[in-house]
């Protein structure tokens, strides 16, 4: 059975396997990260860090399967971090 934590609560759909970058602090060597681009918590993001932060940047929904967290996992544009998935 599927975990339920690598469905996006946001938009019901599964999210990809993605590796992380080297170096960084992330517990695990891959998240689950939802890339749907039609995404409500990706596209209200765009809108809300223009209007709190005054950046042109959101954030996609992610799910570290090593430590249980899930939040926001930032980018600045449609196609950060889509070379990094890891196809299953």
């Amino acid at each position: 059975m599927e975990d339920a934590k690598t469905i996006c609560p946001h938009c019901g759909k599964k999210m990809s396997k993605w590796r992380t970058p080297p170096f960084s602090t992330w517990s695990a060597e891959f998240l689950y990260v939802c890339f749907n681009d039609e995404c409500p918590y990706f596209v209200r993001g765009w809108k809300h860090m223009d209007e709190s932060m005054q950046h042109n940047c959101s954030y996609r929904h992610r799910y570290d399967p090593v430590s249980g967290t899930t939040g926001p996992l930032p980018v600045c544009s449609d196609d950060v971090g889509k070379l990094d998935i890891i196809e299953e």
